[in-house]
Parts: structure tokens; C-alpha cells; sequence
């Protein structure tokens, strides 16, 4: 049955939590801009999410003095909650959320939700780390979303650039379907709702945004970062287990697939080994000497092997081996992290072996003994990657082979 939205192309939803400085005022703003530059019709909800400050009182009168201004309160903490609670309540073809101190430019709206409403896209999300994006905000900050954003990649096997811009939106029929199989209620929320979106083959559309991070934010980084990080595990454990139905999802909304590339050849399984060992040993080389004075040498050499290791897996698993989707993807990910700590004992065994022929040895002779070590584990990762962790058997090229011919049949 197709659903009714009443005549309602755009709900907004504004989650907040004891914001009695800022609401009254972005949410006129808020208000003002869509009444003279957005032509579709919309609402806007203020989501209260416990609240203990003077929210309640101002949001309520927001609501009474302020046309296709609405008041929902929720008794319980969290950002998704709050989400989960007013996105299934609403009427609207198009689900939007803005964080409630409008770090991100409110041009940026219409060409957001455009694409869902024309149908072309299931997902929108505001990207600050686009090239074209303009942003403004402190090198700490900075890192870390670089960083989150990175390990998300390479570990989820995603594309979409930024998961935690507060600037969404969904297509109410999309998000019906993915709403049950989000099981955080906190700040990963809509970062677990992209992952299973991308996994599910439903289109996700970037658009680069012009952001101004807010100085009053009272966001633990911390914490959030640590949950997040579970909740990377507690996903990739869900999809592995196949408790998220990716396969059921595609069959109702996902897009037509792209035929997966043919496995490269032996020889340039080499080559392109090579290459994402050049860059990864070079990367290595920056990380260890920007970590070897605060950290030491052993740690420093762990740490920059771990990161250059989290993306020279990822790269070689779709760019030497040819693998992509999430067949295997959590094995795969733990025989990668065996295959790390085998190359970390080999690299630390040779800083043990220097520092015992030269006890005062220099950081520039630390790093010339870690890049031949490295460079040694590097192609004892080359045999066990090819053999153990990316193997393919003959039941799986049959079963690639005969995907690629149904493909073929398919195509008009």
C-alpha cells in the first residue's frame, strides 16, 4: 500500500536538550528561512529529549506563536530517541533533522531534501570534509571527525564521507524500514542508520556544506567517541551475524547493482600490492616519527602500525583482491588483525635486537631498522593475505561468475 502523507513534503526535526540560550532564536531563524525560500510545504518539530532547564516552557510557546511549529516531549535522554520517537509520529514524505544551534548554512537545506522528494535518492546527508565545503572550526575537532570518519571507511566498508554532520534527511518510506533495525538511541544513531542504508544498496547523496562549529557545544567527546566505537563492533557483529536483513532491504528499496570487477591477475595483484605498500610504509614512516617523542619508540611503532594497518587492509581488500560487499567482511577483519600483530612482533623484534647491539641508538636509526622490518612483514602480509585472509575458493568465483551472467540477463 502506498503510504499517505497528507499534502506534507517536509518535516524538520530539532532535537534538544536543556538549549534555553539558543531555541527561541534559531528556531525563528529556522522558521523565517523556510517560509520565504523553501517552496514545498514543511513543519518543524522541536524534540525535546528531558529536558530540566526553561526548554519546555519556550518551546511550547514557540509552538503556539509560530505557524507549522510543533512541541513533542519525550521523557528520556538521547539524541536518537528523540529522533526515532518524531520521525515514526510524522506524516511528511521527506524526514529531516538540524542540530538546534544551526552550525550548518541554512542555504544548504533546499538542495538537501531536493533529491528525496524528486525520488532519486533514498538518503541525504551535509558532508563538511568535501572539498568545496567551507568550515570553521578548531584543529582538535578537526582531527578527530577526520579520523572517526576514516576509521568508519576503511573498517565498514562504507563510501559516505561524513556520519556525524547534523544536517539529514530521509525519505519517510526509507525510513520506516530501517527504524527497527537501529538499535542505538544516543549520538551513532544516524551514523548505524547510514551504515545499514549504504549496506542495503539505498542511494546516499552528499552535498558539501558551509559549517561554523559552535564554541558552547557540550558534546563528552570523549565518551561519544567510545561509544561510537562500540557501536562500530556491535554493528559489524549484527551484519556479520546477518541479523540486519541487508539482503530483504535491497530486495524492497535498494538500487540496481554495479557487476563487481573481475579479481586482478597473480601479476598485478603484485603490483598493486606494491603500490599500497609504498604508500602505506610511507605513512608509517610520518606517524612514527610525529609519535615517537610522546610516546616513545615501542608505542609509537604499535600505533603507527595499527593505523597504517586498518587502511592498508581495507585497500587491499578492495583495490589488490577485488573484494567488495560485506561477504566475510568481520573475518576477514579479525585474520587482518592476526596478520597485524604478527608484523608488529617482527617490527618490535627488531627494535629489541638494535637497542641490544646499541642501547643508545638514535630515532633516525630506529626508523631505518623499523622500515627494512616493516618492509619484511610487508610481504609476509602479501603470502598470508592472499592465501588465508582474501583466498578465493571455487565455490565462491562460480558464485561471482554466475552473478555477473544474471547481471548480463537483466540489462535491457
Amino acid at each position: 500500500m502506498t503510504p499517505s502523507y497528507g499534502g506534507l513534503a517536509l518535516e524538520i526535526v530539532v532535537p534538544v536538550f536543556n538549549e534555553e540560550a539558543v531555541l527561541e532564536n534559531s528556531i525563528s531563524r529556522l522558521a523565517e528561512y523556510l517560509t520565504h525560500e523553501m517552496p514545498s510545504t514543511w513543519k518543524i518539530t522541536i524534540a525535546d529529549n528531558a529536558s530540566t532547564d526553561r526548554t519546555p516552557a519556550i518551546a511550547a510557546r514557540l509552538s503556539e506563536r509560530l505557524p507549522n511549529v510543533e512541541y513533542r516531549r519525550l521523557e528520556v535522554k538521547g539524541r536518537g530517541f528523540a529522533l526515532r520517537d518524531a520521525w515514526s509520529a510524522s506524516n511528511a514524505k521527506v524526514l529531516a533533522y538540524l542540530d538546534v544551534d544551526l552550525s550548518t548554512d541554512l542555504a544548504a537545506l533546499p538542495p538537501l531534501v531536493a533529491p528525496l522528494l524528486s525520488g532519486h535518492s533514498d538518503i541525504s546527508i551535509g558532508t563538511r570534509l568535501g572539498q568545496s565545503s567551507r568550515v570553521s572550526r578548531g584543529p582538535k575537532r578537526e582531527f578527530i571527525s577526520r579520523s572517526y570518519n576514516f576509521l568508519l571507511r576503511r573498517t565498514m566498508q562504507v563510501r559516505f564521507s561524513d556520519a556525524q554532520c547534523g544536517f539529514k534527511a530521509i525519505r519517510a518510506d526509507v525510513a520506516r524500514r530501517l527504524l527497527p533495525h537501529i538499535a542505538d538511541n544516543g549520538w551513532f544513531f544516524d551514523t548505524e542508520l547510514l551504515i545499514i542504508a549504504e549496506r542495503s544498496g539505498l542511494r546516499i547523496h552528499e552535498i558539501p556544506v558551509d559549517w561554523i562549529d559552535d564554541p558552547d557545544s557540550r558534546v563528552d567527546i570523549k565518551q561519544t567517541a567510545l561509544d561510537d566505537l562500540r557501536g562500530m563492533v556491535r554493528v559489524a557483529g549484527s551484519l556479520f551475524k546477518g541479523s540486519i536483513p541487508v539482503q530483504a532491504i535491497y530486495a524492497e528499496l535498494g538500487r540496481r547493482p554495479i557487476v563487481p570487477p573481475e579479481r586482478p591477475s597473480f601479476f598485478g595483484q603484485v603490483i598493486r600490492f606494491g603500490m599500497v605498500g609504498a604508500f602505506s610504509t610511507l605513512a608509517f614512516a610520518l606517524l612514527y616519527l610525529v609519535l615517537q617523542s610522546p610516546f616513545g619508540a615501542q608505542q609509537a611503532n604499535f600505533l603507527a602500525l595499527l593505523l597504517t594497518a586498518v587502511g592498508n587492509t581495507a585497500a587491499n581488500r578492495r583495490f589488490t583482491f577485488g573484494i567488495s560487499g560485506p561477504a566475510r567482511l568481520f573475518t576477514q577483519q579479525l585474520q587482518g588483525l592476526i596478520v597485524f600483530l604478527l608484523a608488529w612482533c617482527i617490527t618490535s623484534s627488531s627494535l629489541l635486537v638494535l637497542h641490544a647491539i646499541n642501547g643508545d641508538a638514535t630515532p633516525g636509526a630506529e626508523l631505518l631498522t623499523l622500515t627494512a622490518a616493516n618492509i619484511f612483514a610487508t610481504l609476509i602480509r602479501f603470502v598470508l593475505l592472499r592465501i588465508w585472509v582474501f583466498r578465493v575458493g571455487r565455490r565462491d568465483e562460480r558464485s561471482a561468475i554466475a552473478s555477473k551472467s544474471l547481471a548480463g540477463q537483466a540489462a535491457p
